[in-house]
Order: structure tokens, then sequence, then C-alpha cells
């Protein structure tokens, strides 16, 4: 449990990191016309806030703590 809680505590600050860089990104698709079986989607590119980077070093953090004050 204790390498457990330090591996995903590892694991979000790196994400958090590439959040706050701006360097986590997605596509997301959205259905802007259907008619019948035809369809057009739109996909747009959006970015993690940067807010969400900087709770996810924080919570990693905080697992990380906790993992190396937890005994056996």
């Amino acid at each position: 449990m204790r390498i457990g809680l330090i591996v995903i505590g590892v694991l979000l600050v790196a994400l958090g990191v590439a959040a706050l860089t701006g360097n986590l990104d997605f596509t997301r698709d959205k259905e802007v016309l259907k008619i019948g079986e035809l369809s057009a989607t739109v996909a747009k590119q959006e970015t993690i806030p940067q807010w969400a980077g900087a709770l996810g070093v924080l919570v990693g953090l905080g697992l990380i703590g906790a993992g190396a004050m937890r005994k056996h």
C-alpha cells in the first residue's frame, strides 16, 4: 500500500506539471448537424486548465508524503 501511494503520487505530480505547462491537451468531437443518417462533426482541441494541474501537483505531493510517512 505504501509504495502504491508513492507511485500514484508521482504520476499525479508528473501529470500536474504537464498540465501547468500547457502540454496536456485532448480533442473533443462535437456533432453539429444530423440529418437522417448524415452527420457533421467538428473536432475541437482543448487543453487541461492550469488550476487542475496545480491541484494534481498538490494532491500528488500529499500522497507521496502520506506514503513516505506510513509504516509497514
